[in-house]
């Protein structure tokens, strides 16, 4: 299975990934992020690698090839806040035989900002203060949780731990298999 974090800039993907991980030790944490970044290697960065055809098609090779040969379980916490995109990427998998669970995770604008004010730069890495911020503000979508297709999981991350949360994605997974049965 793949279980697919989506949700906004702080909305708690990687904490969440990480407790899965923490309790799911033989599955992979594949970060999309880093295709984004190898292609920006080779060709001119753009304002978000998520607007590269090729991103997106890596994105879903890559994890099935991850997925098909190194994990039965795939973890991965990337936002995938446009909606166009977000349905290539998971009916690619979709259509290439993974059954993925799609979480979202919610929170409160304020919630949110606050959380992302707090991240503290790179050191070394100017990019990565005041104009990541503005960057990752910018993409804010209050509206995204409605747009979540059928079958999403949707949890508030701002009134769930970490460990509740990963309670609840676990037992969508163990339903979902019992369904698939």
């Amino acid at each position: 299975m793949i279980i697919w974090l989506n949700g906004g800039f702080a909305a708690g993907k990687t904490t969440l990934a990480q407790e899965l991980h923490r309790r799911l030790p033989d599955a992979l944490v594949y970060n999309p992020e880093d295709v984004g970044l190898m292609l920006w290697k080779w060709m001119q960065p753009n304002d978000d690698f998520q607007d590269l055809p090729s991103w997106r098609e890596l994105v879903v090779a890559t994890a099935l090839s991850l997925r098909r040969h190194h994990a039965h379980t795939l973890i991965v916490p990337m936002s995938l806040v446009r909606d166009a995109y977000r349905a290539e990427i998971l009916g690619g998998l979709a259509d290439a035989g993974e059954e993925v669970l799609h979480v979202f995770l919610e929170a409160d604008a304020d919630v949110l900002r606050e959380r992302l004010s707090a991240r503290t730069p790179v050191p070394g890495d100017p990019e990565s203060g005041q104009s990541a911020l503005e960057w990752a503000l910018s993409r804010m979508d209050p509206a995204a949780g409605a747009r979540q297709p059928d079958g999403t999981v949707v949890l508030r991350s701002d009134r769930l731990t970490p460990a509740e949360l990963a309670d609840e994605v676990l037992a969508a997974g163990q339903q979902r298999f019992d369904s698939a049965k």
